[in-house]
């Protein structure tokens, strides 16, 4: 009778929180975000996994901090063995947005109700790499002359001395970083060691939250299942956000990959070290490597970067040779990471699938990983005997979570349970679909100077305001080069390696336009009418490599690997992409969709329409000059012709 009474006492502070407390702080009531919060909170109590297909807009934060606040005063009042709960997700920002700005408000604000005494308080987790070793630091100081070296970064170095966390100094540079950060084995003489009083502060007790990325997580997950020592504490709960990223973070984890800036480190710790002719005969070698990896993966197979990995091979198992025992132990590490994993990528192995990815910079990342993926994960991270909360607004395609669960490997886990939360924004009034009739036909001659003429009759119906999201650098590049001769009257930007700096240029010029693809499909935020037209020229279908041909034997036919697999993929990108189309309750945007495979009747139209929320859809160029006409201030127009 206890457990009933408590468990609906977390209920009803859950309404008490969203219904009266949250709208005081002038917070509006989303009668869906209550909902998935008490989803959250029913997985949690039950010891289920729950998959929350959460909506833009809908509040997914706030809904899984109450859930989680709510599990553990559940658990006091059960006389339950104090536990943290575990928060991973992807993205910096969120983390930090978490930690600094979502529960301060809902601490502050169930303190003032009385509810709670204590403070409700989170940590950002992150690895060994990312923190200062006080006895190294103190070492590289002594090594340096300060008067000699850039004064930023000596004054980045002396700022570490009240400063943990590397990542909250600027100007630190990655050699620097690479010396003073707490090694892999952690052998401080220091009695006074701030690494381990941060532990030891983590493993107190004070943070309800521990906060994570997915990389961290599945790094403790895998020490755990080969019983070695955890890297995070015992949690009463994981709540995964953005968990759409989980299945590529454990591919990387459980596998390896090689991007340029690996041996480009590697280069600048010989030279570091003043190994100067080792580090030119690996430039040297590796010139023709780098150059492929400085671009965009496109559609190229794996096989077009193997060649040149018979040149860096040969160097680093020369250079292993000769300087294995001369160099410090964190260059010594990093030459056998990258010479261990050239030559696979160069020899093979017969029980990996290699593939190439999209680096943060926008280059190639050279890919390995296990064949079988979803086992791995469940003998890590789902064998694990706590409830877990996993959300994100592109889980589901309607309401279909099978893809996710393949990839995941919960397909079979009577543990799941599934629920969708749609976004609670006015898709009917503030956003328009437009499909043309006639659209450009890519096997047709002249395909982009089409797409070009098309995409410039847009901006002219929208009066600029526009995102232009390509599923290929190529194509990209070939619009940008046709626009200026369809009467472009518009700012006009490329996002390229510098993504950030873009788009900051991007929304501080009203009106103008830019051109972007692979990373900008998700996590980037164009609130407002700095994107009021969002153009998708092709579908974004994953390009085929050595996963999907793996994949593929799974199924019987080609037909049937397409509807299981490619469409749900492509549908999952497209709901990404059109997230950056509205960001708020207020946004109005039209979409457009310029693939004759999504015109109307055509292969994949009614695959596209399931994927999107419902709103109104058109054809016709004046319906989207009107629209914007009807749901833009004058303010705008001003804005597109300054």
């Amino acid at each position: 009778m206890n457990y009933d009474n408590n468990r609906h006492n977390a209920h009803n502070e859950i309404d008490h929180i969203f219904q009266n407390l949250l709208p005081a702080r002038n917070m509006a009531e989303r009668p869906e975000q209550v909902a998935l919060c008490h989803r959250m909170l029913d997985a949690m109590l039950e010891g289920g996994i729950a998959l929350c297909d959460a909506g833009t807009g809908i509040g997914k934060t706030y809904a899984y901090l109450v859930a989680g606040t709510a599990y553990s005063r559940f658990r006091a009042a059960c006389g339950l063995e104090p536990k943290p709960i575990l928060v991973s997700t992807s993205s910096i920002a969120l983390q930090t947005a978490a930690r600094d700005e979502y529960l301060p408000l809902l601490s502050n604000v169930l303190t003032e109700d009385g509810m709670i005494v204590q403070p409700l308080q989170a940590v950002i987790r992150k690895g060994k790499s990312h923190y200062v070793c006080d006895d190294r630091l103190e070492r590289r100081l002594g090594q340096l002359d300060l008067r000699k070296k850039n004064w930023r970064a000596g004054n980045a170095l002396l700022a570490l001395r009240n400063e943990l966390d590397m990542d909250e100094i600027a100007h630190l540079s990655h050699y620097d970083r690479e010396r003073i950060c707490v090694p892999q084995i952690c052998d401080c003489s220091q009695e006074t060691c701030r690494y381990r009083s941060f532990l030891e502060k983590c493993d107190s007790g004070r943070y309800l939250f521990q906060i994570c990325n997915h990389n961290l997580l599945l790094a403790d997950a895998i020490h755990r299942g080969s019983g070695r020592k955890p890297i995070l504490p015992d949690t009463c709960a994981l709540i995964v956000d953005e968990a759409h990223k989980l299945p590529e973070t454990a591919r990387q984890m459980f596998g390896v990959t090689l991007a340029a800036e690996d041996i480009r480190a590697l280069t600048h710790s010989l030279r570091g070290e003043r190994f100067l002719l080792a580090a030119e005969v690996l430039n040297d070698s590796a010139k023709g490597l780098l150059r492929k990896l400085d671009r965009p993966p496109e559609d190229r197979p794996f096989d077009y970067y193997k060649k040149s990995l018979a040149a860096p091979e040969r160097s680093l198992t020369v250079i292993d040779r000769q300087l294995h025992g001369l160099l410090t132990p964190a260059t010594r590490r990093r030459l056998k990471n990258v010479s261990s994993t050239v030559s696979l990528f160069h020899q093979g192995n017969p029980d990996m699938v290699f593939y190439t990815e999209e680096d943060a910079h926008g280059g190639t990342m050279l890919c390995a990983t296990i064949a079988d993926l979803t086992a791995q994960l469940r003998q890590t991270l789902w064998r694990q005997e706590r409830p877990a909360v996993l959300t994100s607004a592109t889980l589901a395609v309607g309401e279909d979570f099978r893809r996710f669960k393949e990839e995941t490997g919960l397909l079979t886990d009577s543990r799941v349970t599934e629920s969708v939360a749609p976004s609670p924004f006015d898709y009917q009034q503030n956003c328009l679909l437009y499909l043309p009739k006639f659209p450009p036909r890519q096997k047709d001659a002249g395909y982009y100077d089409k797409l070009a003429k098309e995409i410039a009759s847009l901006l002219d119906a929208s009066q600029g305001h526009a995102l232009a999201l390509f599923t290929s650098y190529a194509a990209m590049s070939a619009v940008k080069e046709r626009l200026p001769n369809h009467g472009l009257r518009y700012p006009l930007f490329t996002m390229g390696r510098s993504a950030i700096h873009t788009t900051e240029q991007f929304k501080a010029r009203p009106g103008s336009v830019l051109l972007a693809a692979g990373a900008a499909w998700e996590g980037f935020d164009f609130p407002g009418d700095c994107v009021s037209l969002l153009i998708i020229p092709r579908l974004p279908f994953a390009v085929p490599d050595a996963l999907k041909e793996k994949e593929r034997e799974n199924h019987p036919t080609l037909r049937l690997f397409i509807r299981a697999v490619v469409v749900p993929e492509m549908q999952i990108k497209l709901k990404q992409g059109f997230g950056r189309a509205i960001r708020t309750e207020t946004d109005t945007c039209v979409v457009a969709i310029l693939d004759e495979r999504a015109a109307q009747g055509k292969r994949y139209s009614e695959d596209v329409l399931a994927a999107l929320p419902e709103m109104p859809v058109t054809g016709s160029l004046e319906e989207v000059a009107k629209f914007i006409r009807t749901v833009k201030s004058s303010d705008y127009f001003m804005e597109a012709a300054s």
